[in-house]
């Protein structure tokens, strides 16, 4: 009876440790959108503002995909207007394009779709609706982020933590404050919940039914991951090489990874219309994963060793090579020379160090990197891992999905190092992770052990630390940046691009309706949204048809006669060309990366060395 009761009293303590953490979750997640809300209207004087005004807003080229969110509602029905972007030959001059498939406009056809079948429209504006969908992601996005940070560490404090240092140092978490409909606006929050699922997956101590329930969700967030982001299969593809990598030293049940391919390969399945995903380097890992397990390859071979030193010899060198590498053609030299693949600054480790999360982060990926490399070490050893951990045995690193948030992080830091770009999916899993590992009583259990502590009991010391930094991490947070934050949404200019305005309303009111313009992609997309005329290209760098357009449309900056550029644009039923002072005055921190010195590396008209001079 006895036995009984504490039991029940047990299962009614976890129950409500439960029900509090999801609150503060749902919480977490819905006072971020408010923000969101209220520092986008604030930042863009969004409500005063006339129609044409908030679309100017959408900056990027990203306006671009809220036009087809409005053509949608303005088509006579919902499979009308979807017909038509199947064969839109109003956009891109001279070519009919599927706009679904090339610009990926799932989210535009969903939230349309939404807002017809709610009849959102009695009460709410199209453009609100649309930016409340985004807005509304992020709010999941940081709290799968909480909940993978509870999950891990076993207490929603780290969740809470994990959401303060995200949103401290959102400048180098999203791109939400001023390009809203960007693909990867609406493709991370879903990654966020399949990194989630996948963390709950692996775990050890979790019944069938949450399994199961993991899964599922793993199986659906992926599947929607690829559908809204072209660049997608390439983040499965390095998340694929951790699992592999936890696979072949034997660090996580077989049969989870099994389940783990079977979930992409449904993805894969239900994406078999999408030309993209069958060259990716994603269908080769997981063809490559599945025949070798068919035969049976055993990690321990020397084959398989001589396999992976060759891999790793081979990446070292390209590293190495990469960076000399010379070209003279525009389409290569433009795209290295967006600030995306740009290597980070020294300002942005600085925001992260002055934040705290960088000298905590360096600390938890230290122990938990050196106890997952002693758990690697036991098991080519021959020794079997438990799956039964408890505090007192202070081994971090054998909780499988610790080593797979540390093969993760180390992937996507690599990268991140790399190109400025990928800081946005590193950065959000720094704030988790250093999250988790500063409230988890095992990672200050492994430290002690290690230091074979013996004045103090070490589970005691663990418990007390894992409550202590937290708190006070906690509170520095609060007192330095709560008035930070805030201060954000009452100092703020506004934002207002007259020439913008001037160039859309004389497209408007004087040019012909079948007008085509050209110009940079950036602007044409602004054109496009706010005056429906057609344009010679687009701001989709993944094309590279549109890109030699591109090229073709930039030679008016070049040192090329006027009758070259008069046939390159005549080419592509040109009417109207807008020069821009902006380009024409190009000041370029990159050397050589301004618009004309790449046209002229390009023509031959300057030696790529003369250009970096």
């Amino acid at each position: 009876m006895l036995l009984c009761l504490c039991s029940s009293a047990a299962f009614l303590q976890r129950l409500v440790r439960v029900f509090f953490g999801c609150v503060a979750a749902v919480a977490c997640g819905m006072l971020y959108a408010v923000y969101l809300s209220t520092y986008h209207d604030r930042k863009f004087w969004f409500s005063t503002k006339q129609e044409l005004e908030r679309e100017i807003t959408f900056q990027e080229g990203s306006g671009l995909y809220y036009y087809y969110y409005k053509h949608m509602l303005a088509a006579p029905s919902f499979e009308r207007g979807f017909y038509e972007l199947t064969i839109d030959n109003k956009t891109v001059s001279g070519q009919t394009i599927n706009a679904v498939e090339r610009l990926s406009l799932y989210p535009e056809l969903i939230t349309s779709f939404v807002y017809r079948i709610t009849g959102s429209q009695d009460f709410v504006e199209p453009v609100y609706f649309y930016v409340g969908a985004v807005l509304g992601l992020q709010a999941v996005y940081v709290t799968a982020l909480f909940v993978c940070s509870w999950v891990m560490s076993g207490t929603w404090v780290a969740g809470m933590l994990a959401v303060a240092w995200y949103v401290i140092n959102r400048s180098d978490t999203t791109r939400v404050d001023h390009a809203l409909p960007l693909r990867d606006n609406w493709a991370l929050p879903y990654f966020s919940c399949q990194v989630a699922a996948l963390t709950g997956f692996l775990s050890n101590n979790i019944s069938s039914a949450t399994e199961m329930f993991c899964y599922l969700t793993m199986s659906a967030t992926t599947f929607t991951f690829l559908l809204v982001w072209e660049h997608s299969h390439y983040v499965l593809f390095i998340q694929g090489l951790c699992l592999f990598l936890l696979d072949s030293f034997d660090l996580v049940p077989p049969r989870k990874v099994k389940v783990y391919l079977s979930s992409l390969f449904l993805a894969y399945l239900f994406h078999f219309q999408n030309a993209t995903l069958l060259s990716s380097p994603l269908l080769s890992l997981l063809i490559g994963s599945v025949l070798a397990r068919y035969f049976q390859v055993e990690l321990a071979s020397p084959s398989r060793h001589s396999s992976i030193r060759r891999l790793i010899s081979i990446s070292y060198r390209l590293t190495a090579v990469l960076p000399f590498i010379c070209v003279s053609d525009f389409v290569t030299n433009f795209l290295l020379c967006q600030e995306s693949l740009q290597t980070p600054g020294q300002d942005f480790f600085l925001r992260l160090t002055q934040a705290s999360v960088l000298p905590f982060y360096l600390l938890v990926l230290s122990v938990c990197l050196l106890s997952t490399l002693q758990t690697i070490y036991r098991r080519l050893s021959g020794q079997p891992m438990k799956t039964d951990h408890r505090l007192e045995d202070g081994r971090i690193g054998e909780q499988p999905e610790v080593i797979y948030h540390v093969f993760h992080t180390l992937f996507f830091g690599g990268l991140a190092l790399l190109f400025e770009g990928m800081k946005y999916l590193w950065t959000p899993y720094v704030c988790m992770f250093t999250a988790f590992g500063v409230c988890c009583p095992g990672l200050w259990m492994t430290v002690f052990k290690w230091l074979k502590l013996k004045s103090i009991h070490p589970v005691v010391l663990s418990l007390i630390l894992s409550t202590a930094v937290p708190t006070i991490i906690g509170f520095s947070l609060w007192r330095e940046y709560c008035p930070r934050v805030l201060a954000e949404l009452s100092d703020l200019p506004e934002f207002y691009d007259p020439d913008t305005v001037e160039l859309i309303s004389w497209i408007r009111s004087q040019a012909p309706v079948a007008a085509v313009f050209a110009g940079s992609p950036h602007l044409l997309a602004t054109i496009k949204l706010c005056s429906g005329a057609a344009v010679t290209s687009l701001p989709l760098y993944s094309d590279i048809n549109l890109l030699k357009r591109t090229e073709d449309t930039y030679q008016v900056y070049a040192m090329r006669s006027a009758e070259d550029v008069y046939k390159l644009l005549t080419s592509q039923k040109t009417n109207y060309v807008i020069i821009q002072e902006s380009i024409c005055n190009e000041l370029s921190f990159n050397k050589g990366c301004r618009i004309k010195d790449l046209l002229d590396i390009s023509n031959g008209h300057v030696s790529s060395d003369t250009s970096t001079h």
